[in-house]
This record gives C-alpha cells, structure tokens and sequence, in this order.
C-alpha cells in the first residue's frame, strides 16, 4: 500500500535503490568545535612554516644575485683599470723613445749644461730645499728664538693645586667606531683650544669638540693604522699611516686636499708641521726623515740614517731642529737646513716610541717600554729618568705649552709631573685602559688620554 495515496501496491512498482560504499566517519577531533579549531591551528602553522620557508629561500637567493652583481662590477672595474694603465703605460713607452732619441742627438752635452746650471745656481740646496724654504725658516727660527725668553705665561695657567682638585674619574667620549684597537695620537690645535684630532688604529681621523665634549667630525684618512696627527695652521690637519703615505685635511669639511705618497718605503710612524706653517718632515720605520711643501704636496729632500728604523719624530720649537727616535733606542738630532746630524741621545735600551719637546726649547722628553727620560738639550745629557709601571706597553709623555707639566702614560696609569718643583707627581690617575698617549689642553688645566680603545678620556 502506498502510504502517500493509500493505494495497493505490487512488487513490479518497487524500485532497486543502489547505495555506495560506506562513508568515512569523521574522526573524533573533528567532530566538536574545539577539534576543529585545532586542526585549523595545526594547518594554519604548517603553511606559515612553509611560507617562512620560502623567504629564507628567496633571501639566500637575493644575497647571491646581489654577491654576484658586485663581483661583476668590481671586475668591470678592474678591467678598466687595467685597460687604462696599459694605455698610459703605452703612451709613456712612445714618450719614453721619443724623448730617448732627443737626447740622443744631445749627447755629451747635457752633462756639462746641467754642471753649469747648478754652478750657476747657489741657492739652491744640496737636498733638494729650495733657498726660499730655507730662508723661511732661517727667519722664523730666528724671530722664536727673540720671543721664547719674553714669552708671557697664562695668568690662567693651572697651578699644582689645580691637578690635586680634579676629578679621579675621566669623562670618557666616543671618537672613534667600535672596532678601533686604541687611539694612537692626540694633537690639540694650537691655533684653537676647542679643536683636538685623535689618530686611530682603525685608520680614521677624528675631531673633537673640547667645548661641546664630543666629536665633531671623523675622516675615514687611510686603509691602515694612522700613527700620527699634526696641525698645520688653522684648519689645516697633516696625517701619517701606516700605509706609507701623509694626507693634507680640511678639518672642518673632513676634504683630502693632497696625498704625499712613495717616499718612505714602509710606514709613516711621525708627522711633524714647520712653525711656518708651509713646511712638514715625516719620519718612517724605513729610517729615513722627509721634508715636503705642504703647499705644493711636494718631497723636497730625504735623509736616511745610519739603517735604524725611526719610532717617532718631531720638530724643535725653534723648527731648525729635527728629533729622530730610532728603533735600537738612540734619539738623532738632525740640523733640517744642513741635513746632517748634530747630535745624539743614547739611552733607552728599548725603541723610543713617543717625544715632546718643551715650549721653552731646553727639555725634550723621549719615552719607550723602559721609561721615560728627559734630556737637557743645551747640555745634551740626560736630566732626569722615570721608570715605566708596566714594561709590556711603551710609555707616552707630553709637555703642555707652558713647558711647566709634563704628562707620562704607562700602562693604565697617567700622571702629571711639575717641572719647577723638581719633577715632582702633582696628579695620578688609574686609566680604565691602557694610556697610549697623551696631551694638555687649554693653560693645561685639563688633561686628555687616548687608550686602547675607541673612547678619548678626558680628566679635569
């Protein structure tokens, strides 16, 4: 019977239903809401999973492209270069043979032209210094000589008092980035007393704003350590690295204005202006001592020694006189107009490694690992000795501008000496590092300390 219309039914209007396999039951996580979500979580952290994956994989590959891009470039470079000092070494070759078969035609006269012509000309140095140069300096020696007896000091000179006043702890300012190994050269500018350069071993070059305490400028100067920083006139600073080459700076743009490169066949461990302003000498661990035109970016003349290499040099304050300080311990005193030695300091037994010379041009301090001396330039002897605190670091020493103090560095301990009062320790201090060297500021009422690291440490 049909149970819609109640009508009889037979088994012809019965109709086979075909029905499939079973279906699969869900499972039992998925069959509640909290299930659900679970497994959403799981797929959801399986495609992130994936998808990081997949930057990782476009990243590396990015590096690659970008790594080989700068190597194409860097070879295109090279290429050029090389293409271009081919062409330039062509062109000197074809100048060269040309210029040969000039002189061949000359022949035996050019000698005897060239004879007459220095006979001719006798102001012109054996060195190499022109007599322009060497009267220059002749005047000026001459006038720093009148005015060093008369010249006045400071009413604001600090007094042994002052030191004993000052705080144990150093003010301490970033120059240099982090990676520098210490700051090998301090040079205030004398011209002004808000203006110091520190030299690192990084190979840049900063300046720093006493006034402010912190730096103004840093110069990325050279690829290796630089050694030594010098004022030359304002605004106007001379550096020397290990590199073998000295650049002249604009201090206050940080500009290179002149490379003076190939003159010393190792590194430049001094640089050292003329109180002209127009000269500058460079001492190299080759042994040899170099006068240039600063002006011109020119070497004029080169000494060499008797094969030591030099630790440091400098200038007398008089400018007549140049300081050699050699590796074997020896300090040479060098006649700058003559070009021959004058004298000779013997007593370290370690390589002199830092010099200052007093203002009043009578004292000069040499410092090596064994200690510092001073020695008595009118007598050429030595006047007093100070022992190193730590024989495994070179010791550093500084004259302020007054000639009254004198700054020694050795190890992590920096001291100030009071020259009127017999050598006597007027100030000492525990550096957080090891001194590397050291410089008065201002009527030396503030004393500053470059360490093995990248911070200048400032006591006052």
């Amino acid at each position: 019977m049909c149970p819609v219309t109640s009508a009889p039914l037979s088994a012809d209007d019965l109709i086979a239903v075909r029905v499939g396999p079973g279906a699969k039951p869900r499972s039992t996580a998925a069959t509640s809401v909290p299930g659900m979500l679970a497994a959403f979580h799981d797929e959801w952290d399986a495609l992130m999973l994936e998808t990081h994956e997949l930057r990782k994989d476009l990243h590396a590959a990015r590096q690659e492209l970008s790594h080989a891009l700068y190597q194409h470039d860097a070879a295109c470079r090279v290429i050029a270069r090389t293409v271009k000092e081919r062409d330039e070494a062509r062109a000197a070759l074809a100048n060269a043979r040309s210029a040969a078969g000039a002189a061949a035609k000359r022949g035996a006269d050019a000698p005897a032209e060239a004879m007459d012509a220095d006979s001719n000309d006798p102001k012109r140095a054996k060195g190499g210094i022109s007599a322009e140069a060497l009267e220059a300096m002749a005047a000026c020696g001459k006038e720093l000589q009148k005015t060093r007896k008369s010249r006045p000091i400071s009413d604001s000179l600090a007094a042994p008092d002052t030191f004993a006043a000052m705080a144990e702890k150093p003010s301490s300012a970033p120059c240099h980035p982090t990676k520098c190994k210490g700051i090998l050269c301090v040079a205030p500018d004398p011209s002004d007393a808000n203006a110091l350069a520190t030299a690192g071993a990084d190979g840049s070059v900063a300046v720093f704003d006493v006034a402010k305490g912190k730096r103004a400028r840093q110069i990325a100067a050279h690829k290796k350590r630089v050694k030594s920083a010098a004022w030359c006139g304002a605004n106007v600073l001379l550096t020397g690295s290990a590199d073998g080459s000295m650049k002249v700076w604009r201090a206050d743009s940080g500009a290179c204005a002149a490379t003076v490169d190939g003159t010393h066949t190792g590194e430049i461990v001094s640089v050292a202006a003329h109180p002209t302003h127009a000269y500058a000498v460079t001492f190299g661990a080759d042994g040899a001592w170099a006068f240039h035109d600063v002006g011109k970016a020119e070497t004029l003349s080169v000494t060499r020694g008797d094969g030591a290499g030099y630790g440091v040099g400098g200038f007398h304050p008089d400018g007549l006189i140049a300081a050699a300080c050699g590796v074997d311990g020896k300090t040479r005193l060098w006649d700058v107009k003559a070009q021959k030695r004058a004298a000779e300091l013997e007593g370290h037994s370690d390589a002199v490694t830092s010099l200052s010379f007093s203002e009043n041009g009578y004292y000069v301090a040499t410092a090596a690992a064994d200690g510092a001396r001073v020695w008595d330039l009118r007598k050429l002897k030595e006047l007093r000795a100070f022992a190193s605190a730590d024989a495994k670091n070179p010791v550093s020493v500084a004259f302020d501008h007054s000639g009254h103090y004198l700054a020694l560095g050795s190890g992590s301990e920096l001291s100030v000496r009071a020259v009127k009062q017999d050598w006597e320790v007027v100030k000492q201090w525990q550096a957080p590092k090891t001194v590397l060297s050291v410089a008065f500021g201002e009527d030396a009422r503030s004393v500053f300390a470059g360490c093995a690291d990248h911070n200048l440490r400032v006591y006052a």
